[in-house]
């Protein structure tokens, strides 16, 4: 029960009694309080509550020293602590199906650190009674001693995609070979039919585009130069990727909506990556629409990142595959390699900046990559921890950041 509520209701109960009543339920409440700081003040994760305007209306004491949040806090919105998040969608439940989400974020005040926090709405018919509960957790150390192990971690992972890539070759080499022998059975023979012979060519192109797909997807996994780094207008690298992916989309039936400013500033990275990039979230979204809909590209920017929004109204992603999503080879499509988000989450943290997804089954998946806007400190960060994004609970929406 919201703080307003219960003390307007205790307030209207006063008149009623007397004053050892009152001074034995004061006593008891008293009690009851300083047990409840004293739980919330004993745990290690940060604890703040915050009301339908994003108003702070309660944190325990490691979250005030966490965001370095003064005696008087009730002028303070979330969005002052934990900047570039999206609060109006983050808190925002369907009355019918909460959802719990996950976020990782970098802050720099008052010292830098990597939080990891959960949200966790609680709707209600009446806007002034909703409010939400964050629980935020410092994985700073996590995330500095996996950078002193990326280059081991490097290692072992060339090993195991060399693996895996030798294992995924072989059944379109297996069809190659096939065709080819019936092709040449048939040209031995003289009994060539140009209708079958066209198939099995046709076949045999698929199955050769199949493979140069693997074989380029995984270069782009392993490939370890930098990028390198020029001035661009995010909007031209989003219409040329666009533009390759045309006749995909205009064969899928899709509709395709792009919105932003023309006034958006410009960032610093490397065009041919960032292109590829947005290739495999535009192709991943036409995908998941096989009967067609309609894919929203949105850019908008704050003081320190321009953000580039891939929305599509698909199948969504289920909650015990958000966990995986990240991981080599794994694909819920019939014919996917299972590299192709391991590339953009590549990318888009050798370019410092931050990858993340909602999603709901039956409704669409959003992806959000946010980038330095130009003039903005680039600190790539290592890889996220392999249980990155796994949610409590059974809600359908996930939502996991990656820096």
């Amino acid at each position: 029960m919201p703080r307003n509520e219960f003390f307007n209701k205790f307030v209207s109960k006063l008149d009623s009694m007397d004053p050892a009543s009152i001074n034995s339920y004061i006593h008891l409440l008293s009690r009851e309080h300083g047990f409840l700081e004293s739980v919330f003040n004993s745990i290690k994760e940060g604890i703040v509550v915050i009301d339908s305007s994003f108003r702070l209306i309660y944190h325990n004491a490691v979250a005030k020293e966490m965001f370095g949040i003064p005696d008087r806090f009730e002028h303070i919105k979330i969005s002052h602590l934990v900047k570039g998040i999206s609060w109006n969608d983050l808190v925002a439940s369907d009355k019918e199906s909460p959802a719990s989400a996950y976020h990782e974020v970098e802050i720099l005040y008052p010292r830098r650190r990597i939080l990891k926090f959960y949200v966790a709405p609680r709707p209600d018919p009446d806007p002034e009674q909703q409010y939400a509960t964050l629980i935020f957790n410092d994985i700073t150390d996590m995330y500095d001693r996996m950078n002193s192990a990326a280059e081991s971690e490097r290692t072992q992972l060339v090993s195991m995609l060399a693996a895996e890539v030798a294992h995924e070759i072989g059944n379109p080499l297996n069809s190659l070979y096939l065709n080819l022998q019936l092709f040449q059975r048939m040209l031995s023979k003289g009994e060539l039919n140009p209708e079958e012979a066209a198939e099995m060519i046709g076949e045999s192109r698929k199955e050769v585009e199949r493979l140069d797909s693997i074989i380029h997807q995984f270069l782009q996994a392993l490939r370890p130069s930098k990028p390198d780094m020029h001035v661009l207008d995010i909007k031209n690298v989003v219409l040329e990727s666009l533009t390759f992916m045309r006749h995909e989309i205009e064969g899928r039936n899709v509709t395709v909506n792009c919105l932003w400013s023309e006034a958006l500033p410009k960032i610093r990275g490397d065009i041919n990556q960032l292109k590829q990039a947005f290739y495999n979230l535009i192709k991943n979204a036409v995908q998941a629409m096989p009967q067609g809909g309609s894919l929203t590209i949105s850019c908008s920017c704050d003081d320190r990142y321009v953000f580039v929004q891939v929305a599509d109204k698909g199948k969504g992603i289920r909650p015990e595959d958000a966990a995986r999503l990240f991981k080599p080879f794994f694909t819920t499509k019939e014919k996917g390699n299972g590299l192709g988000l391991m590339v953009v989450e590549r990318v888009i943290r050798e370019h410092g900046g931050r990858l993340s997804f909602e999603s709901k089954v039956g409704k669409g998946t959003k992806f959000t990559i946010a980038l330095p806007r130009l003039g903005a400190r680039i600190r790539v960060l290592p890889p996220p921890p392999e249980n990155a994004g796994i949610l409590p609970g059974p809600e359908e929406k996930q939502h996991l950041e990656l820096e």
